[in-house]
């Protein structure tokens, strides 16, 4: 999206591969392993190359959670038309994948859509606020990596579960939706 609104950034990096080593972050990797939470390399965006920087850079980050939702929709109508036609059993090892990544690409949905810098819906919520907000919204978003880090360490670590309570009902709602209509 963003090299279709004029930033040519991400591929001049050569960040548009399917490879997952131009994606991998080496302390969101390690962290991974150590914390059960990482992240990969963040998409280069330089929105001083669009033509209305706040509206276009609030479009490209929409497509991550959009792309993800998407993806759980299509896991849920295969996942539905493989047990109408009777090619899996419940609790099979597919079964099992299906519903997983089902849940996976929900979760990275509604993560992503935290207001909460530097993920996605901080800069959807940016581009949705009136001009005179954004310096106050900005200076605020230098600690939000600090709440982020902090709410998840909360569930990983102290087995408080924040994000699960935020993130929980609309996973389940959409899971269970999705299911429903297909």
């Amino acid at each position: 999206m963003a090299n279709r609104l004029g930033d040519p950034t991400a591929r001049l990096e050569g960040r548009l591969t399917l490879n997952p080593m131009a994606h991998l972050d080496p302390i969101g990797t390690l962290c991974l392993f150590l914390a059960y939470f990482g992240w990969g390399r963040p998409v280069p965006v330089n929105t001083s190359n669009f033509k209305h920087p706040l509206r276009d850079d609030m479009f490209v980050s929409a497509c991550g959670p959009l792309s993800n939702f998407l993806t759980a929709f299509l896991l849920a109508l295969f996942f539905k038309l493989s047990l109408r036609f009777h090619l899996l059993t419940p609790h099979s090892y597919f079964y099992d994948v299906l519903r997983l990544g089902l849940v996976i690409n929900l979760s990275l949905c509604f993560f992503n859509l935290i207001p909460l810098y530097p993920l996605d819906g901080s800069h959807i919520l940016r581009g949705l606020l009136p001009r005179s907000m954004i310096p106050g919204y900005d200076h605020l978003s230098s600690y939000s990596p600090f709440l982020l880090l902090s709410l998840v360490a909360m569930g990983s670590i102290f087995q408080v579960p924040v994000l699960g309570n935020i993130m929980g009902p609309p996973i389940r709602f959409f899971s269970r939706l999705f299911i429903s209509i297909l």
